[in-house]
């Protein structure tokens, strides 16, 4: 059992770190303050949060201070694009 929660929490903190360096996810009203500056696409993702994390990283690589999921997609591959707001 101590095994199980171990493991446990170190994949919380494992995906959390890995969170902390993508851009967030924005909603549309936050927004306002930013300006779209482009999309971006990713696929080949096995569920939707891997989907959403890689969507993540190619914002980041872009420079973007957050983005927008626009669409998702597929059944057995993922696949998906998101604006991006700087």
């Amino acid at each position: 059992m101590k095994k199980c929660l171990t493991l446990l929490a170190a994949t919380v903190l494992t995906g959390l770190t890995f969170a902390s360096f993508a851009a967030p996810p924005i909603t549309s009203p936050e927004t306002g303050q930013l300006r779209a500056s482009g999309t971006v696409s990713a696929s080949g993702a096995t569920n939707l949060s891997d989907l959403e994390d890689k969507l993540a990283e190619k914002a980041r690589e872009q420079g973007a201070k957050g983005f927008v999921v626009n669409s998702a997609g597929g059944n057995n591959q993922m696949h998906g694009t998101a604006t991006i707001y700087k």
